[in-house]
């Protein structure tokens, strides 16, 4: 892993958690991106960065963010 890996990923990590549904700035449209961009960094899925935000499909749904 690189500095500029690194760097990239916690900058990922620290958008979704900005923008969690119930957080003052929460934007679905940027938690989705973000969401999407880690992904693609890690080659982790979805489930598994939300377990990472405490979260889970059936949370976010309640909240009332769209599903992928």
């Amino acid at each position: 892993m690189t500095r500029l890996f690194l760097e990239a990923r916690n900058a990922l990590w620290r958008t979704l958690r900005q923008h969690m549904p119930g957080e003052p700035e929460a934007d679905a449209a940027a938690f989705d991106t973000a969401l999407q961009a880690l992904a693609a960094l890690t080659g982790w899925n979805r489930a598994r960065i939300l377990a990472g935000l405490g979260l889970n499909e059936a949370e976010l749904n309640a909240a009332g963010e769209p599903p992928p």
